[in-house]
């Protein structure tokens, strides 16, 4: 029920392949390569020991128990993925998708970004494997996001600006694709979340699962058991999807946290699994902040990577199997996660991840001491302290 999609790349009534006839080929292409790749142990062997070697995996699972003091109530586990090279999960996904470019023989490689560390994880991996690189991001996120937009260009690759719409994610995702369709023969699409038509859901889900199997056997190594609760934030929802789905057949509860932004009566969030409708955005059909007409609205949340009007047609199917659980986190809560960690365990974390604290932080104090919740730290705040500290500062 939950392992895989249909030979059509739908998740229940989620997923498929809404794109035009140019890019089905390059679809089927790219389905294929990954099948095959999945399949060859040479490919795998080669994927895990660039997570080992460059990487640093396997990150560390570690109790927060400072954190945990504060709060009362449930003991809170920390999977550390800001501690991967680059300080997110991202490059779990593009050194298997760079590796998979090469197997396709091609030399190029497009990305979209937001919060820009799937960006500078794209980039990275282009310096690595030696591919020529273009990001799209857009405008607004590139003015939030200034250090990770050099760090991008220190890799020699090349930032595209999206002037148009919200000047944000979905634009620039929409920009990435349009290129695409123009350079299908040389170039492959690194999307980074679970998002896209199929296989690109699948795809990036397979490359992050390690994220959920290494949490899994450390728990079990530490305690014995498996955890009660398992969260993670959601946009795209990669760094969800990786932590989740080595669970989804285990008696833990799941929850995703989403952007509520201003809050959700103001019409300013993030919160398209919890509060919106049925539609399709980017090759997949999925749940869309849309208006009465159909048209998708703009997206708004304090995390760029958060700042997105969907999410990944398996996350819609969880909700609706009610397998997991979904709920939003304000901006000023995020905030509050923000500096919670940091004064609690000296650790700062993204401001994406800091809505899974905000939302680990009201729930724990409800749970009995012997409860566990293992908490995807998905990335490092050092990319947003400049943007907190003009928020925060007298």
């Amino acid at each position: 029920m939950y392992n895989a999609p249909s030979q059509q790349g739908h998740f229940g009534i989620f997923g498929g392949k809404f794109v035009i006839e140019t890019l089905m080929p390059a679809l089927y292409e790219v389905e294929k390569a990954f099948q095959d790749a999945m399949s060859d142990p040479s490919f795998t062997e080669e994927f895990h020991a660039y997570l080992k070697d460059y990487v640093g995996r396997p990150t560390p699972l570690y109790h927060a128990k400072e954190l945990s003091k504060a709060l009362g109530g449930a003991q809170i586990y920390l999977k550390r993925e800001d501690l991967n090279h680059t300080g997110a999960h991202k490059i779990n996904n593009t050194i298997g998708s760079a590796l998979l470019t090469k197997r396709m023989g091609k030399k190029r490689i497009i990305a979209e970004t937001g919060a820009g560390q799937h960006g500078v994880a794209t980039a990275t991996a282009a310096a690595l494997f030696n591919l020529e690189c273009e990001v799209f991001m857009g405008e607004e996120d590139i003015k939030r996001q200034e250090l990770n937009v050099f760090r991008m260009k220190l890799l020699g690759t090349k930032v595209n600006p999206v002037l148009s719409g919200s000047r944000t994610l979905k634009d620039a995702s929409s920009a990435a694709i349009r290129h695409w369709i123009e350079r299908v023969e040389d170039t492959h699409f690194i999307i980074g979340s679970v998002v896209g038509p199929h296989p690109y859901p699948l795809i990036v889900r397979e490359f992050q699962s390690v994220i959920g199997r290494e949490a899994k056997e450390q728990f079990k190594e530490k305690n014995g058991s498996l955890p009660d609760i398992c969260i993670a934030c959601v946009g795209g929802g990669s760094n969800a999807a990786g932590m989740f789905h080595p669970f989804i057949d285990d008696p833990v509860r799941l929850i995703g946290v989403e952007a509520g932004g201003h809050g959700i009566s103001s019409g300013k969030h993030g919160a398209s699994i919890t509060h919106g409708d049925i539609g399709v955005l980017h090759g997949n059909k999925a749940y869309l902040l849309q208006d009465e007409c159909g048209q998708v609205q703009e997206a708004h949340s304090i995390s760029a990577g958060l700042d997105y009007p969907g999410s990944g047609p398996e996350h819609c199917h969880w909700k609706d199997t009610k397998r997991v659980e979904y709920h939003s986190i304000t901006d000023s809560e995020a905030l509050e996660g923000f500096q919670l960690l940091s004064k609690t365990e000296g650790i700062i974390p993204a401001l994406e991840s800091s809505h899974a604290i905000a939302y680990a932080s009201k729930l724990a104090p409800s749970l009995p001491k012997e409860c566990s919740i293992v908490l995807c730290l998905s990335g490092r705040g050092d990319k947003d302290v400049q943007q907190v500290h003009h928020m925060i500062s007298p």
